[in-house]
């Protein structure tokens, strides 16, 4: 969703290059293409000139330091006014059980999916027995979808179709759940297309009647300004303690992002990053304006690859590796590996520098076939896949649904990765790695790695 955004200001700081000082007449530019950028992305024009004003104040007639280029020198501090305006520090929820959340949103938003993938997160991260309530009587389906999400993830349920009072919903629903020993509740409430006298009153009663711990609402990002108004107008209506941003994998402007905390006063407190269950996390300022600024976010890229790659596992790979003994099982385990961290858009998406890589459903059919391909072989065949030949070949690809050319091509492409593992090992290996890194001193133009907080 911001990868506009960050293609635009990293085309207006990379003018900056080569400057030995910073002045208004060479920040002038430069900053007109941010605000543009800005204001492109959709954030809001108050942010903006704010923004701008804040790093215009720190930049101009700053000495630029040794090690660092103006240009270094300017996403630092970008970088720096980003995490403010995101709101600093990963904002918590309150740490207490039992907890009682209650979420709100305008119709279309997430709310019933945003609930399911919170108590599988809450669960999960803070060993929590959660219980979903269904308090939406309006929307068709909504109480049979929160019942779907709440077996998939284990958690107990509570709606009663027949009764179409709220409060009594929410009431009979807190009791249940006190019952079954729950110490994690979410009322799923129902939203409307737009806000009105009727949404608010009803979410005011419901409040008043179960004391929500947390009142979060569940904002989509793709609403872009609209959704900063919906976030000040439940805020002043009902005391919202965070925002659930939704839709960050999306394809709009998505600079509703930047200017919620700004203009609402409310902490984004998670992010949806896709449709998938575990695709939520909690929301961290600093890691989002890394990725805005094409910096990558390494520091979540580890955290999923703790939680999800077994650690044996990896090391016994590593060992494989540093022996050039790798064989088309062990790559078939690893791409199983990975893919339990999420796409692999979501993954190159957090590396430093890959912000403007376009990976997406072709890549991901690709690794699909590629798996689909080795599954097919037998174990004897991954491990010398010289024996794959003739009828062989044929087997595989008709198992796999592709051409005999494919699984040539796959072979090839393994042999030669092979080749490159045992050249590695020696000495051609170093000298190789001391060119690499030589020709991407020269071209990168990133970031320093000995910048203070970065």
């Amino acid at each position: 969703m911001l990868e506009n955004l960050t293609d635009k200001l990293g085309t207006a700081l990379r003018n900056l290059r080569g400057i030995g000082r910073l002045s208004e007449d060479n920040m002038a530019e430069a900053l007109k293409e941010v605000r543009q950028a800005l204001l492109s992305a959709d954030v809001h024009f108050k942010v903006v000139r704010e923004f701008v004003a804040e790093v215009k104040a720190q930049c101009v007639g700053q000495e630029v330091l040794k090690s660092v280029t103006p240009g270094q020198q300017v996403i630092k501090i970008i970088h720096d006014e980003l995490v403010k305006l995101l709101g600093e520090g990963a904002t918590e929820l309150e740490d207490k059980k039992p907890l009682r959340i209650m979420m709100v949103g305008l119709h279309g938003s997430g709310k019933t999916t945003s609930s399911g993938k919170l108590a599988r997160y809450l669960a999960k991260k803070r060993d929590y027995r959660p219980a979903l309530v269904a308090c939406d009587v309006y929307r068709p389906a909504a109480i049979d979808q929160l019942e779907m999400l709440a077996k998939n993830e284990a958690c107990i349920f509570y709606g009663d179709r027949e009764e179409k009072d709220v409060i009594k919903i929410g009431t009979r629903g807190l009791d249940a759940a006190k019952n079954a020993d729950a110490n994690l509740i979410i009322f799923d409430t129902a939203g409307r297309l737009q806000i009105d006298g009727d949404l608010i009153e009803e979410i005011k009663r419901l409040k008043d009647a179960v004391q929500p711990d947390e009142i979060l609402l569940v904002a989509d990002a793709a609403l872009g300004q609209e959704a900063v108004n919906v976030a000040k107008h439940f805020n002043e209506a009902v005391g919202c303690t965070g925002i659930i941003l939704t839709k960050l994998d999306g394809d709009a402007r998505g600079g509703a992002a930047l200017s919620m905390k700004s203009i609402s006063n409310v902490p984004i407190k998670f992010i949806g990053t896709g449709e998938k269950s575990d695709e939520f996390d909690l929301f961290h300022p600093d890691r989002m304006a890394s990725r805005i600024l094409g910096m990558g976010d390494v520091v979540s890229l580890v955290e999923k690859a703790q939680e999800t790659i077994d650690q044996d596992e990896a090391e016994r790979m590593a060992e494989k590796m540093r022996k050039a003994d790798f064989n088309l099982e062990d790559f078939l385990s690893q791409m199983q590996q990975v893919k339990k961290m999420g796409s692999l858009g979501s993954i190159v998406g957090m590396m430093p520098g890959m912000s403007g890589v376009d990976i997406g459903e072709k890549e991901e059919k690709k690794m699909a076939r590629t798996e689909a391909i080795i599954l097919s072989m037998t174990v004897q065949e991954r491990h010398n896949p010289r024996l794959l030949r003739g009828s062989r070949l044929r087997r595989i690809a008709n198992g796999s649904g592709v051409q005999v050319r494919d699984v040539n091509a796959l072979i090839k492409q393994f042999t030669q990765m092979q080749k490159m593992m045992k050249m590695m090992r020696g000495g051609k290996g170093r000298k190789m790695m001391k060119a690499m890194k030589s020709q991407m001193g020269n071209d990168s133009g990133g970031l320093p790695t000995n910048l203070p907080g970065l």
